[in-house]
C-alpha cells in the first residue's frame, strides 16, 4: 500500500477508520528522515504488513498530532492499534519500522 501523506486534522480519521497505522514524523531538512523514506515506503508495499496503513506527517506542520505522540526527535515513528497509541519513539533504523509493524500483526 502507499504511505499516505496526512496532518493534523486528517489523521484523527484515518487512526478511527484504520485498526492498524504506522506513522513516521518526518521534516524537510532532517537528513536522516530522507534516507529513511524510500525504506519506510519499501516497507509499506510489503505483503506481509498490507493490512497496516503507513502515513508521513510533516512533524513541523501538525503540532497536534506530534504533542499527543510526544515526537522528541526525528525521525519519529508511531503505531496505533484500534485507536490506541501502542508505541512511539525516534529511531533510524529499519529493523525498529520492521517491529512496530510486527507489534501491529500480533
Amino acid at each position: 500500500m502507499a504511505v499516505l501523506q496526512s496532518n493534523d486534522q486528517e489523521i484523527k480519521n484515518i487512526i478511527q477508520q484504520h485498526s492498524k497505522v504506522l506513522i513516521k514524523f518526518y521534516a524537510d531538512w532532517c537528513g536522516t528522515c530522507k534516507l529513511m523514506a524510500p525504506k519506510f515506503n519499501r516497507i509499506a508495499e510489503e505483503q506481509a504488513y498490507s493490512d497496516i496503513t503507513f502515513v508521513d506527517i510533516n512533524a513541523e506542520q501538525n503540532p497536534e498530532i506530534r504533542k499527543i505522540v510526544g515526537v522528541s526527535n526525528l525521525p519519529f515513528f508511531a503505531a496505533f492499534k484500534n485507536g490506541q497509541l501502542i508505541e512511539a519513539d525516534f529511531s533510524s533504523k529499519e529493523e525498529y519500522v520492521r517491529q512496530l509493524a510486527e507489534k501491529l500483526n500480533q
